[in-house]
């Protein structure tokens, strides 16, 4: 049905027989190679994340609905971690459906969300969200704190420490998080999903190894 792939920070992409999602490409940011996006939908949690990409498909990183190829997207206007109420909204959640399974893609966001921005994001089959905190994005209580709050099946982490990527500020383990959410982990180098996850009867964490 589709596979995801874990490319470091907030990067990942999803892909069905069809078509590619490219998330936050622009790993430059964190002395890596940025993504390629040819022939891909680049979505950014951020403008700052996206490249841009000359040869992509189309080009997502601000609010709304969208619908293109194998994905339906929703865009649901979002604080940063970074920025208090005054400064406005300035990152994108994005709530992607592929045929039945839906998945919530979050950025370096703030945890408060509203109960308007929750509904929006509805119920999600997998979630993917970053973790690794500093200041910078969610740490572990937050996001497991949202992880209970939205109660998918399948929870996938991103943006923690790692030793080939030079973030801008120090980020914590993964086992951090495990800790706090404390659910089964399962260890992959990609995500496939074949089935639908209404069978599945825990929440567990997907490691996705970095490629």
């Amino acid at each position: 049905m589709f596979e995801i792939e874990y490319k470091g920070a907030n990067s990942v992409i999803i892909s069905t027989k069809k078509a590619k999602l490219v998330v936050d490409p622009k790993l430059s940011l964190v002395g890596q190679k940025d993504v390629s996006t040819k022939g891909a939908i680049e979505l950014a949690t951020e403008s700052r994340f996206s490249v841009n990409g000359s040869e992509s498909n189309l080009q997502i990183d601000s609010p709304g609905e969208y619908g293109v190829a194998d994905f339906d997207i929703l865009g649901i206007p979002a604080m940063r971690h970074i920025d208090n109420e005054t400064e406005g909204l300035k990152s994108t959640m994005y709530r992607v459906e592929i045929g039945e399974t839906r998945i919530g893609i979050i950025g370096n966001i703030s945890d408060k969300l509203s109960d308007e921005q929750l509904e929006k994001l509805g119920v999600l089959d997998i979630l993917i969200l970053p973790v690794g905190g500093g200041g910078y994005t969610l740490d572990a209580a937050a996001a497991a704190g949202l992880v209970r709050m939205i109660g998918p099946k399948v929870v996938i982490p991103v943006h923690y420490a790692d030793k080939q990527l030079k973030y801008e500020v120090p980020q914590d383990d993964l086992s951090e998080f495990v800790a706090d959410l404390s659910a089964p982990v399962e260890v992959m180098t990609k995500y496939k999903m074949k089935q639908p996850l209404s069978l599945q009867a825990l929440m567990t964490i997907i490691e996705i190894t970095r490629s």
